[in-house]
Parts: structure tokens; C-alpha cells; sequence
């Protein structure tokens, strides 16, 4: 491939791998939707600047499209002209594009060395950048996990449950790199191999891959402990011809309703609703659903949600709360149960510019194009209530991207995973679908049902395999009820070392470094027998 056309390839490579974020995933694509860039990088004399040129214009392109949302967001809400709304989606990109350069940097060294080395590099490294994009101090940004392109994929959430979203990051890439070096270097075994290891990894998954049984022998369809409903009360965030006051009155009237009807009629969710009975119920809002009035602050907040719990219901609330540690707020989740003190929970995961202001104490400017009146303090304890029906593990919003920080709630005894988000911000676009993405692959990862209270949707029911068994639309208006798990103890591999993969594909990459690469772009050339012609063809 000549220089001048490799910087159109990445482009073109950027535009295909966005299609396997969008609202309906491509899991087809996902296949070869990272075909062009390493085409590209494979390409013999490549230089240096050009490689990562190419690394650079791939994640520009990539991620302008695949969070265009942002321009909505910060016009609508934020204030900000066009213009400037334009720039901040840039500059976005810009920023998580780096990680594709840096890519394309270590990529150049390791396809010098033999195809199905370099394609377990490949892996290695895009699966580590992925890892570290999720864990930099005050710019982590985990949204669009590589392996949620395969969301759609037989098997996929199955084998999350044993080696994680970053492990299926890996298979996903090991697949493009051997088609793209196939391809490429004429050689049809580092292409079969790539395809044939994760299909074959995704069936055994689909086949043997089933959550076990919990400790009491349910498994995931006999009797649960009590019940759990979701309110989706919409917002004039998303209807401009609604209002808070009628959306408050409505999330009043919704909860009431559901507290009062009987379990029994309900129909079923996660496992059969009928003979809960008696159980406990537990009313889940969205994040902001009460906005403005706070726990701390709103005396009519505080006798709608004790009269709820007075009928019997614990109420699951997002509410501002006085930081612990006496300065600031934090961004909270309050349980209310019937007849016991309050818990909550504070986020520990804010998001940037949102709630947070990255890099604030060093450029105090940004602060300023944020617009936020008062950041956020973040929580430190883990994310995790009591409740009868099965200890709720809590995500609130953009936490729930976040996989380690959720393995650890299950690790704390979460039974039942609970996220509740405001994506009213994103309106009708790709946004809720990515991040009802992440929530699926956090309920299969640890082998946990996930219940999703959206303001707006997408609500959702998900079971312990990361299927949607019920959702609300964007836009709907309604509650969704489904039976509680009870007890669950069991852990999945993932679960219990969510660390593994990355730490392995760091460890490969390490051992690469060590060992000095042969460019195998021109090892045939350098044959000196038919025998060592025949040893190149088998690589």
C-alpha cells in the first residue's frame, strides 16, 4: 500500500470500527472493521510520523463519530454555541484518539516480528491501551469497551464471565490482526488461526458457558426473595413540553401505584414475580429523578419517600449529600427501607467535566468552559446496600463502565446489580444504547442480574447471562417490575481477577520487548533452501 494512501485507510478504518458502536451494533463488522488500520501499519517502509499520523486520524475519526452525542449535550444543556460544541467533540477525540497513535507506535516494532507473533502483540497491546485508557487519574474515559462491539456475538457475554470485556478485546483483536496479515503478507495461516481461535472460544462459551446454580440451589429461574420495580417518569429534559412539577407528580403517582399493587399480578422479569408474597419490595429511581430537591434540603422529598417506605417499600434515590468527610457534596444513592435507618452510597467515579473538573488545580480555565457551580467529591467506599431481597451492588451513571469497580461490589456479597443514570442529556441518540451496552457486559461478567433505572431509558431488566429480558424505550414512560434474586454467593472467574488479562497481555508485551524482533515482511526473501522456504510458509 502506497504512503499516500494510508492516511484515507485509517480514515476509512476509524469510520468502520464507530459502526460497531452504534444504537444497533454491527457484530458482523467487528470482524474486520479493524482490518484497515493494521493493514496500513503492516505496510512495508511505513515511517515512523506516518504510522502514527495514521494511529491518530483512525481514533479522530473513530471517536468524533462514535460520541457526535457530545455536540447535543453541551449545546442544549451546556450554553456553549455550535461552534465551540463542535471543538469540545473534537477535542474530545483528539484526546482519545492519543491511544490509537500510541498504538500505532508500538504496533510499528512488533509487525516486524513473525505473523502469528505479531498478532498476539497486537492483541496484547490494543487490550493493555484499552485497560489504561479506563485507569488514567482524572481523564479515565472507559466508554466503548472494545469487546462491546461483539455484544450482539453468540457466546460473547458467556465468555465475558471468564475473561472479562478486556479478554474478549483481545480475541476481537488477534481475529482482525490475522485476517489483516493474511491478507497482507499472502499466508493463509495466521488468517485462520485468528478466526478459528475466537470462534472457537465463542462456541464452547455459548454451549458450556451457563451461570451455575447459586448456593440455595435456585439457579437463575425458581422462587425469588421479593420483588423490584423500576420508575421511568421522563423528563423536560427530553419532552420540552413537560415540566419538572408534572414530572415530579408523576414519579410521586408512578411509585405509590406500584407499592400498592399487589406481587402477585406482576408479570415476571428475572424469574416468575407470583409467590413473592410477602417479600420486600424495593422501589428503584433514576439519577436526578427527585431534582431539585435534595434529601438534606426538601422536607416534601423526605415525607413522599418515608410515607413509600411506611407501606412497606424501600426506595433507591439520587440525591446530593454533605460529603463525609465535611467538605463538599457528593453525588449519592440513598437507600430508605421500611423500618431501619437510611444507607447510601457516594460515586466514586465522576464524570469528567460533568461533575468533575479534570487537571483544575493545575489550568484553572477549564474549570471555567466546564460550567459546573460545584464539582463533585468522590466517594471511597464500595458500592454496596443492604437490602432482604439480596445485597444491592450500586452504579450510578457512567459508573457502570467502570468493570473492576463493579467485580468488586460482587466480591463485597452484591447480589443484585443496580445502576440508575439521567441519560435524558444524550436525547434520542446513540448514547443510552452504548451505555445499556456496558451495563449487559457488567451483569454477565459477574454472572449478576442488573436492574438499569433510567430517567428517560433505557431502563432495563438484564439477567445474569447480560440478556435484556424487559426494557423501556427512550422516551416511554412506565415501571417495570421483576422478582429479586436472594442470595447469591458464587463468583465467576472474571470476578474474582478481573485483573488477569490485562496483566497477562502486559506480560506478553514486556516479552516482546525482550525479544529482538526479525522483520518477517522480508524473511522469504532471505530463504536459502527449499526447507527454510517451507519453515516461513508455516509461520
Amino acid at each position: 500500500m502506497r504512503a499516500l494512501a494510508s492516511l484515507p485507510a485509517a480514515a476509512l478504518g476509524g469510520a468502520l470500527w464507530s459502526l460497531c458502536f452504534a444504537a444497533e451494533p454491527h457484530a458482523a463488522l467487528a470482524w474486520v472493521a479493524l482490518v484497515p488500520l493494521l493493514a496500513v501499519l503492516d505496510t512495508r517502509g511505513l515511517k515512523r510520523r506516518l504510522a502514527v499520523a495514521c494511529g491518530l486520524l483512525h481514533g479522530l475519526v473513530y471517536w468524533t463519530l462514535a460520541v457526535s452525542w457530545i455536540l447535543g449535550t453541551v449545546t442544549t444543556f451546556g450554553g456553549l454555541p455550535r461552534a465551540a460544541g463542535a471543538l469540545a467533540v473534537l477535542g474530545v477525540a483528539l484526546l482519545e484518539g492519543v491511544w490509537h497513535g500510541v498504538f500505532a507506535l508500538v504496533a510499528l516494532r512488533l509487525l516486524r516480528h513473525r505473523a502469528l507473533f505479531a498478532m498476539a502483540g497486537l492483541a496484547a497491546a490494543w487490550t493493555v491501551l484499552d485497560w489504561l485508557r479506563a485507569h488514567v487519574p482524572g481523564v479515565a474515559f472507559p466508554w466503548n469497551l472494545s469487546g462491546y462491539a461483539w455484544v450482539a456475538m453468540p457466546g460473547a457475554l458467556s465468555l465475558s464471565a471468564w475473561i472479562g470485556t478486556h479478554g474478549l478485546s483481545f480475541l476481537l483483536v488477534f481475529a482482525n490482526a490475522g485476517l489483516a496479515l493474511g491478507i497482507r503478507r499472502r499466508r493463509w495461516l495466521p488468517l485462520g488461526v485468528g478466526v478459528l481461535l475466537a470462534l472457537l472460544a465463542l462456541a464452547l462459551a455459548a454451549r458450556f458457558g451457563q451461570p451455575p446454580q447459586d448456593d440455595t440451589g435456585r439457579g437463575d429461574t425458581g422462587p425469588r426473595a421479593g420483588e423490584v420495580v423500576l420508575v421511568q417518569p421522563g423528563s423536560p429534559l427530553l419532552d420540552a413540553s413537560d415540566d419538572p412539577a408534572r414530572a415530579y407528580g408523576r414519579l410521586l403517582a408512578m411509585s405509590r401505584s406500584a407499592c400498592a399493587r399487589p406481587a402477585a399480578t406482576a408479570p415476571g422479569g428475572l424469574g416468575p414475580v407470583a409467590g413473592v408474597g410477602q417479600g420486600p419490595r424495593l422501589l428503584v429511581w433514576p439519577e436526578s429523578a427527585a431534582y431539585p430537591d435534595t434529601w438534606d434540603q426538601a422536607p416534601r422529598l423526605r415525607r413522599a419517600v418515608l410515607d413509600l417506605a411506611a407501606r412497606g417499600c424501600a426506595v433507591l434515590l439520587n440525591t446530593p449529600l454533605a460529603a463525609e468527610r465535611g467538605v463538599g457534596i457528593e453525588n449519592a444513592a440513598l437507600l430508605v427501607p421500611p423500618h431501619a435507618p437510611p444507607a447510601h452510597y457516594a460515586k466514586q467515579r465522576l464524570v469528567p467535566f460533568g461533575e468533575t473538573v479534570p487537571l483544575g488545580d493545575l489550568l484553572p480555565f477549564i474549570g471555567v468552559l466546564a460550567r459546573i457551580p460545584q464539582p463533585f467529591e468522590p466517594g471511597r467506599r464500595v458500592g454496596v446496600l443492604p437490602w432482604a431481597g439480596g445485597d444491592l451492588g450500586i452504579s450510578i451513571c457512567y459508573e457502570v463502565t467502570f468493570p473492576e469497580l463493579v467485580a468488586a461490589e460482587v466480591r463485597a456479597g452484591a447480589s443484585l446489580l443496580t445502576t440508575i443514570t439521567n441519560d435524558a442529556w444524550y436525547g434520542k441518540t446513540a448514547a443510552p444504547y452504548q451505555h445499556l451496552r456496558a451495563a449487559r457486559f457488567r451483569a454477565a461478567e459477574n454472572r449478576r442480574p442488573l436492574v438499569r433505572a433510567a430517567l428517560t431509558g433505557i431502563s432495563a431488566v438484564i439477567d445474569a447471562r447480560g440478556r435484556v429480558v424487559e426494557r423501556l424505550a427512550v422516551g416511554a414512560v412506565g415501571t417495570l417490575r421483576t422478582a429479586a434474586p436472594g442470595k447469591i454467593t458464587h463468583l465467576s472467574p472474571y470476578t474474582r481477577a478481573p485483573w488477569l488479562v490485562p496483566g497477562l497481555c502486559l506480560m506478553l508485551l514486556l516479552a516482546f520487548g525482550m525479544i529482538a524482533p526479525r522483520d518477517a515482511r522480508v524473511a522469504t526473501a532471505e530463504a536459502t533452501s527449499p526447507a527454510r522456504g517451507a519453515l516461513e510458509e508455516i509461520d
